[in-house]
């Protein structure tokens, strides 16, 4: 028996295009992944018998419908190995909040079965794997801030400056498919190169729809503004401010309301994952 207990990071979407619809029924992106230190935590536990049990994960979430399942089982058929895993996901990323924190607790059983099962998939391979359970896998797996296109899935790594995040959740869920299938919004946005993104910033397309269909977030976008300029993270329901530092963020972070919560984050450019990978930690 091996156990281990792996990280799971969770992503901000520094901005975030709409340019096109696709023909598959999903949406052609551009967007920029910061990783942050806001982490989940999946302990792993290798069986000798090939099962694949699910032992603790969020609530609400059947174990058949759970990624991290999904992402196991996906491994073991793509790699025929014989072992199984004892999966528990310990959540502090909020889910619905366009963190993106399933998407990562799949990617982090990939990578760790990967290492654990002794499998030595490439990380294109797993990151073909990964696309099939979500848009946002693939660069989880990679382990960078990354500059994204198509479904999320074209992806160029990005050395970001250090910088510290105030992040509010709203206590409300948003549902990824709904907002992308509404009517109103924006659908051609013209490309953009990284150079015309720092210099202007970018926006949320997504944001005018959230805020009009789900009116806790347009409150803590107001609320937020109040202090450094606010953004939606994906499609929501989780906002975030930049700061240069931590106590800048501690600050705001302290006079959030008592209806939403707060968390401060640092910044990443490589995965906690990754981190332990290149360790040699098993």
């Amino acid at each position: 028996m091996s156990e281990s207990s792996w990280p799971a990071p969770a992503k901000l979407n520094l901005f975030l295009h709409v340019t096109g619809r696709r023909p598959d029924g999903y949406h052609d992106l551009q967007t920029i992944f910061q990783l942050i230190d806001l982490c989940d935590a999946i302990d792993l536990t290798v069986r000798p018998d090939g099962q694949i049990v699910r032992l603790a994960g969020p609530k609400g979430v059947d174990p058949e419908s759970d990624l991290t399942v999904r992402a196991a089982r996906a491994l073991k058929r793509v790699s025929g190995s014989p072992l199984g895993v004892e999966i528990s996901v310990h959540k502090r990323i909020p889910m619905g909040g366009g963190l993106g924190g399933g998407s990562s607790d799949a990617a982090t059983v990939l990578l760790g079965l990967n290492r654990l099962w002794g499998c030595d998939l490439a990380p294109s391979e797993l990151a073909k794997l990964g696309l099939e359970l979500g848009s946002d896998v693939p660069v989880f797996v990679y382990g960078s801030s990354a500059w994204a296109e198509g479904r999320g899935e074209r992806l160029s790594p990005l050395e970001l400056p250090e910088r510290w995040y105030v992040l509010i959740h709203p206590h409300v869920a948003v549902a990824t498919a709904e907002v992308f299938q509404t009517p109103e919004l924006t659908r051609n946005s013209p490309l953009i190169t990284i150079r015309a993104f720092s210099e202007s910033g970018g926006r949320n397309d997504c944001e005018p729809v959230v805020r009009a269909r789900v009116p806790q977030v347009g409150e803590a976008l107001d609320w937020l503004n109040r202090f450094a300029p606010a953004r939606l993270t994906g499609t929501g329901s989780c906002i975030f401010a930049s700061c240069g530092s931590a106590d800048a963020a501690e600050r705001i972070a302290a006079r959030v309301p008592d209806c939403w919560t707060s968390y401060v984050a640092r910044g990443l450019n490589l995965s906690p994952v990754h981190a332990r990978l290149s360790a040699g930690r098993p």
